[in-house]
């Protein structure tokens, strides 16, 4: 009647976000879901505060995790400390570009796109923006979906150091970079599991 589209909470419908079960609204003050009797609710408690949180914690280490060494390379005649941009840039000088590359997309583009997208889907849900709703939903999805695949590049320097250790006899100490770097996979993992796609639909 007012030219909007229906959603499941005009319609009086909740989705269980552990199994995807749709049941109806029954307004219980603590509805439970019938089939893995997760607990329900319209909307994630607090989603935008923890989700605004834990993406500033995340962009905040996102600096350090790219400037400070993520891993220490002692030689019986030289020590080094590599960051994670030194570190590709001597993986492209070796000839071994196609773990450079996956080292620089996994641990610099992927982590700079997620908080910017995340950083997208806060703003929007916030404002209500009427536009673009699908498109955003989508975006989030595909966060959600590249999340899975978040300790690629971890396992990529856990290979580089292995190959380093039998090449050249070195012992490896992991870097300040490299645990900052962890900490900003884990937010940004909590930071998408947090934020409540439907509020991207709700009615301004």
């Amino acid at each position: 009647m007012t030219g909007r589209a229906a959603t499941g909470r005009s319609l009086g419908l909740l989705v269980c976000l552990d199994c995807h079960l749709t049941m109806r609204d029954a307004k219980a003050p603590q509805m439970r879901c019938a089939r893995c009797h997760a607990r329900l609710h319209e909307r994630k408690p607090h989603s935008l505060a923890l989700t605004t949180t834990l993406l500033v914690l995340a962009a905040i280490l996102y600096v350090p995790a790219n400037l400070l060494p993520v891993m220490d390379t002692q030689t019986i005649i030289d020590d080094e400390s590599d960051t994670i941009i030194s570190g590709v840039l001597v993986l492209l000088h070796s000839g071994s570009w196609p773990i450079a590359m996956l080292v620089f997309v996994a641990s610099i583009v992927v982590p700079l796109l997620k908080i910017l997208a995340l950083a997208v889907l806060i703003y929007s849900a916030w404002r209500r923006l009427p536009n673009g709703r699908m498109q955003r939903s989508q975006l989030y999805r595909a966060v959600e979906f590249i999340g899975k695949w978040s300790m690629l590049d971890i396992y990529a320097i856990s290979l580089l150091a292995t190959l380093v250790q039998v090449q050249s006899f070195a012992s490896i100490i992991v870097g300040w970079g490299a645990w900052a770097f962890g900490a900003v996979v884990v937010l940004t993992l909590l930071a998408t599991h947090t934020f409540d796609e439907r509020l991207l639909w709700d009615a301004r």
